[in-house]
């Protein structure tokens, strides 16, 4: 929200009261309070008829120091609040008085407040270098025309810093000059609105900001004080979270374990998923038709999806299979898990009017309600909707109880589609505030069919495919981005999506191949699978029409065999990369930002990525293969030439449909694995080391771990290279190869 009419003015009826001189500060030994006036007092008189800001810092984990804006104190909290598991039982913080200062440390970050004077807040590294500052407008609170109250604050931004993340945003990668509102919105991928809002930005100077607040935060990116970005709250409270670095991995990090590390997904869930498409015609033997073209075919398919209709029309939801058009759903699963499928199915957390579980949730109470007592219900998705309360303990189990019986069928996962459009002119049963509950519905849904699968599959074995979410969701992976139309545009804006939600925290993302609305050309469709199945989760997915790759020529069909494959070959590097994200929240799809926090030009890079640590991707989003891309520093071998390019450079290349840019970085050893044919295969069975050896004579090291599937350590290989060799140890004797790139000459020995 914007209150200012330029730098000098406020907006028409907008009154706004800025922390301007330090009254008093107190510290205890782990907190700090400050209190500041909104003008300067000059005599005793001043202090009446005039509000204090009170701030209040504490560190709910080391190197991150919470700060809590307060007007009026007494407003009664309705909830609900984020969760946060990593948040220590006490302030993980030491306080002390420096001159006219107070200081609030912890790990590497401290806070210095002013003990007289103007009022401010510097937030400094562990150097003692200020990342970043609250000025003299930067704590805040601002009523506006309707009588709104507002809690504002602003942090400083450097010269030449950036800012990502806020979630899964379709719109420029950097957020700078941009005006972005958390607020769930069913906007698809063309549109500045967003599934997945996430009030966490990541600055390219090694910090982040955590808003901690639920509902509504609006944020200026240097939108309005084109210095300094702004984010402001209805409420009379505002708390925000700077999380220290130095890195930006470490900053992801320590937000990850602060609001939950993403479990680790099985590694079936990393193979090639296909799905019915939405409103398209299907029954059993259509889709035994598709599974069983794909394996004529040769393209190893993992998982089956079935979208909305496999209930019946008007009916969802309410669980139950459609019976005239799948009348031995049971005997269908089992039909389909002996090919070796995994199965996912549909589902949304609304309540169909002519679905039979509107009358008993209607009955037991379980659906949210109006002000006046009566059920809400609306038309829009499903005739009468209602909306489970998924505050209500009893309403939860109830949801769990319908869907367990889906799995005791044999269904594997579920794709936990909508949880964005929630009104807030309802009644929880909790008494949450139901501003804050419209963003924080997402995380109560998504929770709860991810514990029951937890706890009906085991850890390790459950999967969403979910659309929506807040901070937090990481914990309960896969999340895909959305509705996007079939078009390169949309292709690029979807990874833009994937590139911004994970420097927010998520660790896993995936995304319809070949795009959602409409029908993609042959040309979109076969880039889209390159870069579908060399992101952490692959779906072929669509609305009016199928994604079965025979529907778009031969050469989709060959596209579709290659990249599945190589993505199995890939399995004991992605999968050691997802335990790594699993582990400390830097995820499987990374930025160059992440690996190259230096470099000027990987902080803007928007059309690749890195897949784990060593392997850059740049998807191809032109017809006539033409690819422009950025190379950081370093001699990078396509994986698949064995071409090397040497960075820091652009780089112009043409490709076939059957590649992209897809780079190796030097020095790196990727564990490939020799079964094709499925993701989670017994990956030490022959395993290749691949090393990509540095050029010259040097000596070097590598450490090469690969995991066993549920994220535990297999087989540890030591590299080293001595002269003109190549050593390596392992402690397995379990049999493997040796093959190294870059450098004639170069010999492996095995022992």
């Amino acid at each position: 929200m914007k209150f200012t009419d330029g730098f000098w003015q406020l907006r028409n009826g907008v009154h706004a009261s800025y922390a301007t001189e330090v009254r008093d500060v107190r510290l205890d030994d782990d907190r700090l309070a400050a209190y500041a006036a909104v003008k300067r007092v000059e005599r005793r008189g001043d202090t009446l008829n005039a509000p204090l800001i009170t701030v209040d810092a504490y560190a709910p984990a080391e190197g991150v120091i919470a700060v809590r804006l307060t007007h009026h104190a007494g407003r009664r909290g309705k909830g609900p609040d984020f969760e946060l598991p990593g948040a220590a039982a006490r302030s993980a913080a030491t306080t002390r008085t420096q001159g006219t200062a107070a200081e609030l440390t912890s790990g590497p970050l401290t806070l210095r407040v002013p003990t007289e004077g103007a009022f401010g807040l510097e937030f400094l590294d562990g150097d003692g270098q200020v990342l970043t500052s609250a000025g003299r407008k930067g704590t805040a609170f601002a009523t506006v025309p309707d009588g709104s109250h507002h809690m504002v604050a602003q942090l400083a931004l450097g010269v030449g810093e950036t800012v990502h993340g806020l979630g899964e945003r379709f719109t420029p990668y950097v957020k700078n000059g941009q005006v972005v509102d958390i607020w769930q919105a069913d906007g698809g991928t063309s549109s500045e609105q967003a599934y997945k809002n996430i009030p966490f930005y990541l600055s390219s100077r090694g910090y982040g900001i955590f808003v901690n607040h639920p509902g509504k935060v609006s944020f200026e990116v240097g939108s309005e004080a084109v210095g300094q970005v702004q984010f402001s709250v209805e409420d009379q409270t505002l708390e925000y979270f700077v999380v220290a670095g130095p890195t930006p991995k470490e900053v992801l990090s320590r937000y990850a374990a602060l609001t939950g590390l993403p479990a680790l997904p099985p590694a079936w869930s990393f193979g090639l998923w296909l799905t019915t498409s939405f409103t398209t015609s299907y029954d059993e033997a259509t889709v035994t038709s598709f599974v069983d073209g794909m394996a004529e075919r040769g393209i190893p398919l993992s998982v089956f999806h079935f979208d909305c209709f496999w209930m019946r029309e008007y009916q969802w939801c309410d669980f139950e299979w459609d019976p005239a058009v799948f009348p031995d759903p049971e005997g269908m699963i089992a039909r389909l898990k002996d090919k070796g499928l995994r199965i996912c199915v549909w589902i949304n957390p609304y309540i169909g009017q002519k679905s039979a579980l509107y009358e008993e949730g209607a009955e037991k109470g379980y659906f949210v309600e109006t002000a006046g007592g009566d059920i809400w219900q609306w038309d829009k998705w499903q005739a009468g909707m209602a909306l489970v309360d998924f505050t209500d303990p009893e309403a939860t189990a109830w949801f769990q109880r319908k869907l367990k019986v889906l799995l005791d069928q044999g269904v594997d996962g579920f794709k936990t589609d909508f949880g964005e459009r929630i009104p807030t002119d309802v009644v929880w049963h909790d008494g949450s505030d139901a501003e804050r509950m419209h963003n924080y519905y997402t995380h109560l849904y998504n929770k709860a069919v991810f514990e029951l699968l937890e706890e009906e599959r085991g850890q390790g074995e459950a999967v969403l495919f979910a659309r929506s979410a807040t901070a937090g969701g990481q914990q309960y992976p896969v999340h895909w981005g959305g509705d996007c139309w079939s078009s390169f545009e949309a292709m690029a804006e979807s990874l833009r999506g994937g590139l911004s939600l994970s420097l927010s925290g998520f660790g896993f993302w995936s995304h319809d191949i070949g795009g959602f609305e409409g029908t993609p050309d042959p040309a979109v469709f076969k880039r889209w699978l390159a870069f579908g199945l060399l992101s952490s989760h692959s779906r072929l997915h669509g609305s009016s029409s199928y994604r079965v790759p025979w529907e778009f020529g031969d050469e989709a069909v060959d596209v579709a065999r290659q990249f599945t494959r190589l993505k199995h070959r890939l399995m004991p590097y992605l999968y050691g990369a997802a335990v790594e994200a699993h582990r400390t929240g830097v995820p499987t799809m990374r930025p160059l930002l992440l690996e190259f926090p230096q470099d000027p030009t990987a902080r803007t890079a928007d059309r690749e990525y890195l897949l784990g640590p060593d392997v850059l991707v740049a998807p191809v989003f032109t017809e006539d293969g033409h690819v422009e891309y950025y190379v950081p520093e370093g001699v990078w071998t396509h994986l698949l030439t064995g071409e090397t390019v040497t960075g820091p450079r652009w780089c112009h290349e043409t490709h076939g449909f059957d590649s992209l840019p897809l780079l190796v970085r030097q020095g790196a050893v990727l564990a490939l694995g020799a079964d094709e044919s499925r993701p989670d295969g017994e990956w030490l069975d022959d395993l290749e080391l691949r090393v990509f050896a540095p050029a010259g004579t040097g000596d070097f090291t590598r450490t090469v771990t690969v995991p066993d599937r549920t994220g535990a350590v297999a087989a540890t290989y030591e590299v080293v290279r001595q002269g003109g060799e190549i050593r390596v140890t392992t402690d397995t004797d379990r049999p493997y190869t040796v093959t190294v790139v870059g450098e004639e000459g170069l010999t492996a020995v095995s022992r």
